[in-house]
């Protein structure tokens, strides 16, 4: 008999590294975790978001939902509390949010969702300016009476994800860090981020990323000759 896993209690990444994370960014925090956990806790190029130009970062509310059911995704929308970031998996047909659940989490103040499937409804979500990354977009109706499995990890667009972990997502696409490592990470990543200021400050001073970066001692060791003449007085 099949049934389903619903847990009402999340051990959240705390507020305060959530803030501090919105200050980042998705390629910081990836450069941050470095290696190969950094290639495994990011989705890929197939997570893209709906609107341009937005940024979220909360602890993940998980569902996972059968082939052409969202009943799972709407208990965890229901559970959810303000500030948190709904992650849903259900890879097949059926979409998993709307105008009418993004209508819901705006009221709640969730800070946005993630879904392994299909959205719908794409032009009012716009409007909505509904935070929200997908990997489809499609019109089918799901139905609302299958089990699955709330607040238990699941895995979304190839990355593990765990109640509580926090999320980021921007115009680069989403990375989740495991919530015991979320603070080094962060701090890790904002220094990245001071470094690449101070950066900003050379450059408007007139130095050149070419120095900055190292490139012309990477380029001198490569032994490359600069010929001088275009390429079709040869």
């Amino acid at each position: 008999m099949t049934t389903s896993t619903v847990y009402t209690q999340v051990t959240r990444v705390s507020a305060d590294i959530c803030e501090r994370a919105m200050q980042t960014s998705v390629s910081d925090l990836h450069e941050a975790m470095g290696g190969t956990l950094a290639k495994a806790q990011t989705m890929s190029h197939l997570m893209r978001p709906l609107l341009s130009g937005v940024r979220i970062a909360g602890p993940a509310v998980t569902a996972h939902c059968p082939p052409g059911d969202n009943l799972m995704m709407h208990k965890s929308l229901y559970m959810a509390q303000k500030g948190d970031v709904l992650m849903v998996q259900c890879a097949e047909s059926g979409a998993q949010w709307g105008d009418m659940a993004a209508f819901y989490a705006k009221q709640k103040g969730l800070a946005g969702v993630v879904v392994d499937g299909f959205i719908r409804d794409t032009d009012d979500l716009i409007e909505l300016q509904s935070a929200v990354w997908s990997t489809k977009i499609g019109p089918s109706s799901p139905q609302k009476n299958g089990h699955g499995s709330v607040n238990a990890p699941i895995v979304c667009d190839g990355v593990h994800v765990e109640p509580g972990d926090l999320v980021v997502a921007d115009g680069d696409g989403v990375i989740v860090i495991p919530r015991q490592l979320a603070e080094s990470v962060v701090e890790r990543a904002l220094q990245r981020k001071n470094k690449e200021d101070a950066v900003r400050q050379l450059i408007l001073k007139g130095e050149h990323p070419w120095h900055l970066h190292g490139c012309d001692k990477n380029y001198e060791k490569l032994g490359i000759q600069d010929i001088q003449s275009t390429w079709n007085q040869l």
